[in-house]
């Protein structure tokens, strides 16, 4: 009885790590698009002296997983939310280095003016923003519907990236002075749809989960 105690209590601070790595990666891309837009170079600058918390937290839950492991000997689904785990850290700690690329590039353009305005990067951001938060919350609760609802909302994130890549190439033909910056904002667009593809990991992760099988949500 004081194993399997033990055991829940771990399991349960996986669990809340995995929240708050989530939290990370939403306020961090938010942040990182938001001084893209303004060309804020400072909260730019914030955004990469945090990173360093979302690796932090991922290595814990690895010691925690893997002392688990050792100790308790789980079987069957306990094991199987322990590996999750380690997936889903590895996913949300990817999804923060991408997030530090987006800050990135406001560094790389030193304050040079947008060649046009932001309108389809910070949309494409707001709903891969959501996809992390229901990832999460479709493992948290276990609820498999959300959590094929990723394979749904990562269409419509490549369907933007679509229209945003086609638009900065007609910038490269039309003004050759832009080329600079429209490759380094197609990479910023690239970098955000990569966010929605580990979201949807995510969600692959949580079916495995309950199901002991894992789809494809990246088709």
């Amino acid at each position: 009885m004081i194993r399997r105690k033990e055991l829940d209590q771990d399991l349960e601070q996986l669990r809340s790590l995995l929240v708050k790595m989530g939290e990370h990666v939403v306020n961090a891309l938010d942040g990182a698009v938001t001084s893209l837009k303004n060309q804020d170079s400072v909260k730019a600058q914030e955004i990469v002296q945090a990173d360093a918390q979302l690796n932090s937290m991922e290595e814990e839950i690895m010691d925690i997983g893997s002392r688990l492991i050792v100790t308790q000997q789980p079987v069957a689904k306990d094991l199987r939310r322990i590996l999750v785990a380690f997936k889903i850290s590895s996913d949300l700690e990817r999804m923060g280095d991408l997030a530090l690329d987006v800050a990135k590039a406001t560094l790389r353009l030193q304050g040079e003016p947008l060649i046009k305005p932001l309108i389809d990067i910070p949309q494409m951001a707001n709903l891969v923003k959501v996809m992390v938060e229901e990832a999460i919350t479709s493992y948290i609760d276990e609820n498999t519907d959300l959590a094929y609802k990723m394979a749904q909302d990562d269409d419509q994130v490549d369907h933007l990236y679509s229209q945003i890549i086609t638009e900065l190439y007609g910038y490269i033909r039309s003004k050759p002075d832009s080329v600079s910056q429209a490759l380094l904002l197609t990479l910023v667009g690239r970098y955000i749809e990569r966010i929605g593809d580990h979201a949807t990991n995510i969600g692959e992760s949580t079916v495995y989960l309950v199901t002991g099988k894992r789809p494809d949500l990246n088709r």
